[in-house]
């Protein structure tokens, strides 16, 4: 049975997703919501090759480029369309089919959040950031891009309570990133085909990183190729692309500003190592720290 494109299962889902928010009760549409998205995501990791998995906020966008940018100019593909699932597959069956998932929802369906369970036939790519640099970009994600819908389902603050309160909140915070960490951390071991990657590393030493990557996926890229991804997905450019999209209506919301005169609502905003202590005051920055050595997994090395 040939597995339907990406926009047919995202539209249908959508469908029902608006039917059941009109009559059902607030947290029985949250309930439902949840479980289609699970049903969703689980459908597509049954066909996927490889799945690129992280947190929000911890470099998927830029990596995604770089992936796309790999595939489209080794294939002679359009590359302004940035992956999403089997796009490319289906153009050229060489291509694998890649998912890329904050593994937000697939508990809702499952009914299980042990990874090794969900994820462990997979080749898996663990992106890793700081929880501390995750949480601030998060807030400002949250702050000027979420969609009032996405709050909701995900339980987040609707109200803005301040960067500390939020990123030190078990909501939405650190807290919540580290819940996530270590829940990956507690299976690693047992994972027969998995590669973890760390934000910081991919900024240090980009095409070393993404060489990596992409090997692991099965791929070999040149230098020459591994070069080009890398400074097409700068900094640079990815802000000119996305002040570009700012004026294309139809442009994804992946890489367009919130709002294109404020830049803390662009997509690609700092990607500072560290930059999250430039919020906090000295008090603040101690007690989030205390609460990285305290509670994060040694497996990360984010003490």
């Amino acid at each position: 049975m040939k597995l339907p494109s990406i926009h047919q299962v995202r539209g249908t889902l959508r469908q029902m997703i608006a039917g059941a928010s009109i009559v059902l009760p607030r947290e029985a549409s949250i309930r439902t919501e949840r479980w289609l998205r699970g049903y969703e995501d689980v459908k597509m990791l049954d066909g996927a090759d490889g799945v690129i998995v992280s947190y929000g906020k911890s470099g998927r966008t830029w990596l995604r480029v770089m992936i796309t940018r790999y595939f489209a100019h080794k294939h002679g593909l359009p590359d302004k369309q940035i992956m999403a699932f089997d796009e490319f597959h289906r153009l050229n069956p060489s291509i694998p089919i890649l998912l890329f998932s904050h593994d937000n929802y697939i508990n809702d369906y499952l009914g299980t959040d042990r990874k090794l369970d969900i994820y462990g036939k997979h080749k898996i790519v663990l992106l890793a950031r700081d929880p501390r640099d995750t949480a601030v970009s998060w807030y400002f994600q949250w702050k000027h891009r979420m969609l009032k819908r996405k709050k909701v389902i995900n339980r987040a603050p609707l109200e803005d309570p301040g960067i500390f309160n939020f990123i030190s909140g078990e909501a939405a915070g650190v807290p919540k990133i580290i819940n996530f960490l270590n829940a990956w951390a507690r299976d690693l071991k047992d994972f027969p085909h998995i590669m973890v990657v760390k934000y910081e590393d991919l900024r240090t030493n980009t095409k070393s990183e993404l060489g990596r990557i992409l090997t692991f996926l099965g791929e070999t890229p040149s230098e020459a190729e591994l070069e080009d991804c890398a400074s097409y997905a700068s900094i640079e450019n990815m802000r000119r692309m996305e002040t570009e999209n700012a004026s294309r209506p139809m442009a994804s919301r992946r890489l367009k500003p919130g709002d294109s005169n404020d830049p803390s609502s662009f997509k690609v905003r700092r990607a500072k190592v560290g930059g999250w202590r430039d919020y906090l005051s000295d008090e603040e920055v101690t007690q989030i720290d205390a609460m990285v050595r305290e509670r994060l997994s040694p497996v990360f090395n984010y003490s």
